[in-house]
């Protein structure tokens, strides 16, 4: 019996021994330097906000609606941390979504418009006149293999839960279809999911509409999981702050870092207004719509300001790195008060468009003990760019994604030190329809290299060339007058579209696919017009 127990106890050291090494090499594997300490993260997303959608100028000086909105959190985070004046997104929210989890450009990961109905496209891409659209991956994203019209990846909260972050997924998901497996934030690394789902807007924002809950019809779009507010004279972002800093507190008792994806629903129509501001605004005669839309800007960002006062409360505003960004431009072209297509001036146009409006952002980064207080940078940085940037920032080193990523790393760029990203080419392609018009808006692929951005239309195989740095409003198409640069751009644009394995539509009244943008056919065009 005693040889037995002496065995035992061997077994139990021996165990014990190899389980730590096992840690320790985990450890050393993710990159803990020295033993340091992996900082929390809040990654605060916010849907639908232009570029000019905040008191903080991201311009070279303060235009109108800087003087509008009334955001003075995102002024206090400006002032902690580093502006990015030249950030980039996709025009619509589901490719920027997935292009953050995985670390993918949207030409390569085919989620090129919004998600929601499994294996269906959009309504407005069936039967156009002109184009029949490519069968997308309409499912979304998915973290296992051979899910049909879905791309299959690493995500980003999968990495990071192994890693032993605590990580909590707050707001809008819109990662996958209905019934498929990143419909829940939870499939894909989240620990912690609060209201995600698979729809990318409200029904309601109110807690006395218990936020769509219960209305016939619509259930598709009612914000699941807040019951508990249910009937309570509470805006849906009120709320979601409330759960998030809730999630932040399990974090903080079971002492790991936590990785907060802060993900809002605002400033997504439907445009509610949020009792705690709309009355200043509609005081100051601003248009009904606008007004609301201003209050849920500035709910948005007394969310930010709550959740930097729980940092500051909680002692942990030192080893917490905020990330702040937008996933598209402001919508311009429908829903909203006054005139389309001007409401991110002296943008051009808005949401769902190639145009400067529907895809720079604001951003905002704060790392403490590391960005330069009050400081800016022009540049450029791309939504995909976010998924290698968080992994280094978190010193997760080694790590296995089963998909090719194209997103750079930004850590270089906050430590202030000597960067010019602005040669590196950004790509977006968009072979699909959103169902408006304006200004940009249409089935596109575009590249933006130096101060250069070109625009290719596939309904017609037309192209935009725009000199950005010296006409930010996209006024001047140089298309006809610098051909050289547009051949270049064209040529770089199409060997990347094909290098991906880009999808591309057909047109209907020949039932050939689109030229690629440097084909004869399209750029030939332009080039051999004297």
């Amino acid at each position: 019996m005693n040889n037995i127990c002496r065995v035992i106890g061997v077994f139990a050291i021996c165990f014990t021994i190899i389980s730590c090494k096992q840690k320790d090499a985990k450890a050393v594997g993710h990159g803990d330097k020295g033993g340091s300490e992996q900082p929390n993260i809040i990654l605060f997303l916010v849907d639908d906000m232009g570029w000019q959608d905040t008191s903080v100028p991201f311009w070279t000086e303060k235009t109108a609606f800087n003087e509008r909105y009334k955001t003075p959190n995102m002024e206090r985070l400006a002032k902690e941390g580093m502006k990015f004046t030249q950030a980039y997104a996709t025009s619509v929210c589901s490719p920027t979504r997935i292009s953050l989890m995985t670390g993918m450009n949207a030409a390569r990961h085919r989620v090129t418009n919004w998600t929601l109905k499994k294996d269906m496209l959009q309504p407005v891409e069936v039967n156009h006149k002109k184009l029949k659209f490519p069968r997308w991956n309409v499912n979304g994203m998915s973290p296992i293999p051979d899910i049909k019209n879905a791309v299959y990846a690493t995500p980003l909260p999968n990495l990071l839960q192994e890693a032993g972050y605590y990580t909590i997924h707050a707001g809008k998901a819109h990662f996958g279809a209905i019934g498929t497996p990143a419909e829940n934030p939870k499939r894909i690394g989240f620990d912690v999911n609060i209201a995600g789902h698979a729809a990318g807007a409200p029904e309601s924002y109110l807690g006395t509409e218990n936020f769509g809950n219960g209305e016939k019809g619509k259930e598709i779009w009612a914000v699941p999981g807040l019951e508990k507010y249910h009937g309570e004279d509470i805006f849906l972002t009120e709320a979601l702050t409330k759960e998030a800093i809730l999630a932040m507190d399990s974090a903080v008792v079971v002492k790991k870092p936590f990785f907060l994806y802060m993900a809002h629903y605002a400033v997504h129509t439907p445009l509610y207004g949020d009792n705690r501001f709309e009355k200043k605004y509609l005081d100051a005669r601003l248009d009904p719509k606008e007004a609301k839309y201003a209050s849920m800007v500035e709910g948005m960002d007394k969310s930010l300001g709550d959740l930097m006062n729980y940092l500051n409360d909680k002692g942990i505003a030192d080893n917490t790195i905020i990330l702040f960004m937008s996933d598209n431009g402001g919508l311009s072209a429908v829903a909203r008060g006054g005139q389309p297509h001007t409401h991110n001036k002296p943008l051009s146009s808005g949401k769902g468009s190639a145009h400067e409006g529907g895809i720079r952002e604001p951003m905002i980064v704060k790392w403490p003990g590391v960005t330069q207080e009050n400081s800016s940078t022009s540049n450029y940085v791309i939504i995909e760019d976010f998924f290698p940037t968080i992994l280094e920032i978190s010193r997760i080193e080694k790590y296995k994604a089963v998909q090719t990523i194209d997103g750079k790393s930004f850590v270089s760029i906050l430590k202030s030190k000597e960067v010019n990203n602005n040669e590196r080419p950004l790509f977006w392609h968009y072979p699909n329809n959103w169902g408006q018009t304006g200004p940009g808006i249409g089935a596109t692929s575009s590249i933006r290299k130096g101060d250069y951005k070109l625009i290719y239309y596939h309904i017609d195989s037309h192209f935009e060339l725009f000199n950005i740095e010296e006409d930010i409003g996209e006024t001047n198409n140089l298309a006809s007058t610098e051909k050289e640069k547009l051949k270049a751009l064209a040529v770089e644009l199409g060997d990347y579209l094909r290098g991906v394995n880009a999808q591309m539509p057909t047109r209907t009244d020949t039932n050939q696919q689109v030229p690629w943008p440097d084909a004869e056919e399209a750029i030939g065009q332009i080039i051999n017009k004297t």
